[in-house]
């Protein structure tokens, strides 16, 4: 299974790539949303954890692009953020996210949000 990180703080990407990686994971990363919508495209990921705040483009404008796109739009995105104040986690829903996780982020709690949209493809980490 493929997942793309969508983070743009080094020390965020590198310990959840290690420790998605060490769960069997395939992760590709990439660091603003621009870059995302297009590793997005050419990667087809099983599914996207995508920071909120980033540069270039944010994490919610890059969202609705892959979700209006029919080549990713059946990608399933988690949103990761910091803003946890009310209503941050329906405008993540609005763009398009399927999930929201917050930070600093609890990995247990993240791997049971993986796993739900995953377990279609019957391969539960």
């Amino acid at each position: 299974m493929k997942i793309l990180l969508v983070e743009d703080n080094e020390m965020n990407r590198d310990m959840l790539t290690r420790r998605l990686k060490r769960k069997g994971f395939d992760v590709l990363c990439t660091t603003d949303g621009a870059k995302g919508i297009a590793m997005a495209e050419s990667e087809h990921p099983d599914l996207i954890l995508m920071d909120i705040s980033l540069p270039i483009m944010d994490g919610l404008q890059a969202t609705r692009e892959i979700k209006a796109n029919s080549n990713t739009a059946d990608i399933p995105v988690i949103a990761l953020t910091a803003h946890a104040m009310a209503g941050d986690r329906e405008k993540c829903l609005e763009a398009g996210c399927n999930d929201y996780a917050t930070k600093p982020v609890e990995f247990k709690q993240l791997i049971a949000k993986i796993n739900t949209y995953l377990s279609s493809n019957g391969d539960l980490k």
